[in-house]
């Protein structure tokens, strides 16, 4: 194996194909976070870090200060198959878990690359995944942003059109979400799969009347995600046990001791996990096996990420869960990509990048980078021999 010597921060504004609203932000654009770690070789592997203050936590200059500091400690000069990296980087600093996820994927990228196989064949050798498929594609739903019905239908129509079998529609406390599903139900029919995503938009007896309702209504809803405040397992277990349709746990899961705890409450049938929460892949796979072990379904999610964090959260799923239709449209909101390869979106099937790690050539020829952070291990070494020296250096 060879080691990593590099690690460099990038961000690049992406503009998105509409507005995406949630119950917790809105935004038109996105802040693409890079990490990509480079070997002795001259591999390059790549990571994404979902930056957003009211959702991760985190920000740009965050990432980069968190990789400038403890990451690159962690990281810069170890293999990159070294099978104590994941474990050392989640040491490293408390929180952060978006910059952790970045950089544990850009150098389970490189590892795979160095072994000539793909992401998923790599977690799925490194971690001893359960009932691993060697899958190509991963299926997605398709978010549907907050809005009113009849606005939420027409473009339920496009997004079905298009090729996705399954809708998951935001709600928000300011819109009537039963009201949004009659009219989405009306516009694609019976064979489209609805889903709700409240993102902690209502208390529990809010939550339960809203559901009934959808239920009494026979809107034929598969799921329900997140529908109170994170924290709040009681409140969760109570709507839980209160409706029929199966709850999923999104915001209250970030690690998989959340998803024992979780099932233990009966606090949800479903966990969503996101590489962004769990900080990493090997946490990500421990959440999914907790899952498995309680009799708990699993989604793998995004946040808004560009086709780098997607395509991590696809081979994931491809690793723990492949006939799943997972929550990985976040791609498909983007106008264009960052990075030449990696995931390929068509309707709602994902497929997974061609050739070794990622598959991920590197950054798209038009893709206007800002270089917030560049660590190379070689450089500074030589340039603190040179400074030893007293050798005049420019920089």
């Amino acid at each position: 194996m060879s080691a990593v010597v590099r690690l460099r921060v990038l961000r690049v504004s992406s503009p998105l194909v509409r507005p995406f609203i949630t119950a917790v932000r809105q935004t038109d654009r996105l802040d693409v976070v890079l990490v990509e770690a480079t070997d002795a070789e001259g591999r390059r592997g790549y990571g994404e870090a979902a930056t957003s203050w009211r959702v991760t936590g985190e920000s740009p200059q965050s990432v980069a200060a968190a990789v400038a500091g403890p990451l690159a400690d962690a990281v810069l000069g170890r293999d990159a198959g070294d099978a104590g990296l994941p474990g050392d980087i989640a040491r490293s600093i408390w929180g952060n878990a978006a910059a952790r996820s970045a950089v544990e994927c850009a150098v389970a990228d490189l590892a795979a690359q160095q072994r000539e196989v793909s992401l998923v064949a790599e977690l799925s050798r490194a971690h001893a995944v359960h009932n691993s498929s060697r899958t190509s594609h991963v299926r997605t739903d398709m978010t549907l942003s907050v809005g009113e019905p009849e606005a939420v239908a027409t473009l339920s129509e496009e997004y079905v059109t298009a090729g996705f079998g399954c809708l998951k529609l935001k709600a928000s406390a300011a819109h009537d979400i039963v009201a949004a599903l009659r009219a989405v139900r009306a516009a694609v029919g019976p064979d489209i799969t609805l889903r709700i995503d409240a993102n902690q938009a209502w208390d529990a007896e809010t939550a339960i009347r809203v559901i009934r309702t959808a239920e009494d209504a026979d809107l034929g809803l598969e799921l329900v995600e997140q529908p109170v405040a994170a924290h709040d397992l009681d409140a969760l277990a109570a709507v839980t046990a209160a409706v029929d349709t199966p709850i999923m746990a999104d915001e209250s899961v970030r690690t998989a001791e959340d998803v024992r705890v979780i099932a233990d409450r009966g606090a949800a049938a479903l966990v969503n996990i996101k590489l962004a929460k769990t900080g990493g892949p090997a946490e990500a796979l421990a959440a999914a096996e907790a899952a498995r072990e309680a009799g708990l379904g699993v989604v793998i999610g995004c946040m808004m990420e560009s086709h780098v964090g997607v395509s991590a959260a696809a081979h994931l799923a491809a690793a723990v869960a492949p006939d799943v239709v997972h929550d990985l449209d976040a791609a498909s909101w983007l106008r264009r990509s960052p990075v030449v390869g990696g995931v390929a979106p068509s309707g709602e099937v994902l497929t997974l990048g061609a050739g070794t790690g990622l598959g991920i050539l590197g950054l798209g020829s038009d893709a206007q980078t800002d270089i917030l952070l560049d660590l190379d291990r070689d450089r500074d070494r030589d340039l603190d021999r040179d400074l030893g020296r007293g050798t005049e250096v420019r920089v």
